[in-house]
């Protein structure tokens, strides 16, 4: 699997992360969506790692990824940052994975 992050995703990711420690993650929400097949990719930082999450090497940082998800996911993909629509974008050469992408910034709780 093979993940680019453009210019403008990286500087979106970067000022809203500042002063932050954590790892970026294609997270598989599934969240009101029925069952665990109907889902919708999603960014999130966050500040721990699942124990399951696989390293996707890229231009930029390593971005997460559940292993049991990766099925949901093309082997060429590119995150970007749209400023027309002011939300970041998840695709492919075969499709768009996701058009509407908030970066959701997950806290740490003890």
């Amino acid at each position: 699997m093979q993940i680019n992050i453009t210019e403008a995703a990286i500087e979106k990711i970067n000022d809203r992360t500042v002063g932050r420690k954590g790892f970026l993650k294609l997270k598989y929400d599934t969240d009101g969506c029925g069952c665990a097949v109907n889902g919708v990719i999603t960014l999130w930082f966050v500040p721990v790692l699942d124990q399951d999450d696989l390293a996707i090497e890229t231009n930029d940082r390593p971005v997460y990824v559940e292993k049991a998800k990766t099925v949901f996911l093309d082997d060429e993909m590119k995150i970007d940052f749209s400023q027309t629509a002011n939300c970041f974008q998840l695709k492919s050469p075969q499709q768009i994975l996701n058009g509407r992408m908030s970066l959701m910034i997950k806290e740490k709780t003890d």
